[in-house]
């Protein structure tokens, strides 16, 4: 007997098992519950409001077609990471393709104003500074720093090896010194 959807703490493994069998209530209550996290990672990969609303429904597009090849053999958030960020890089794939123009995310309205002095607008200048990093570092950073996760975890996200994951951060805080003083 499959539990009611809209039952209070009805525990995720259980909606992902009703869910991969067919059940749409389970599949949107899923949704409901991960379209937060879908959308914060999607921004914090782009930047853009717009962009990330994009990401996040095609995450969430390609989580009713892929949560049958959902194993549980290691968390839900993890897998979640990985298909969102997979989302995120082919939108700017087929952003770059449609515009032939590289991916600046609004960094010459960062460097045309004042400098911050709001924490928040300095956190802004972070991140528009992290989504200049290369890919992989970008992902390194996004999940160890902007989504906490340890670095073994990031990289199983990642599907590389923990000091693969060290090494981007590693680098990616390198380019991000001179980046940021480059906007002082």
């Amino acid at each position: 007997m499959a539990l009611a959807v809209d039952e209070i703490d009805v525990p995720d493994q259980t909606l992902i098992a009703q869910a991969q069998s067919g059940d749409r209530h389970a599949f949107a209550e899923i949704v409901e519950r991960y379209y937060d996290f879908i959308f914060r990672v999607a921004w914090k990969w782009c930047g853009r409001k717009s962009d990330a609303e994009d990401i996040a429904q095609d995450a969430c597009v390609r989580l009713g077609k892929a949560i049958r090849t959902f194993k549980g053999q290691g968390a839900f958030t993890t897998w979640l990471y990985a298909l969102t960020i997979n989302a995120a890089r082919d939108h700017v794939r087929k952003a770059a393709r449609e515009t032939r123009k590289t991916d600046a995310y609004g960094v010459h309205a960062l460097t045309m104003g004042e400098a911050a002095d709001d924490e928040d607008d300095r956190a802004d200048e972070l991140w528009a500074a992290v989504r200049q990093l290369p890919d992989k570092q970008r992902e390194a950073v996004l999940l160890v720093y902007g989504e906490g996760l340890d670095h073994s975890k990031a990289a199983d996200v990642m599907g590389c090896a923990e000091a693969t994951v060290s090494w981007h951060v590693h680098e990616a805080r390198k380019r991000l010194k001179l980046l940021m003083r480059q906007d002082d």
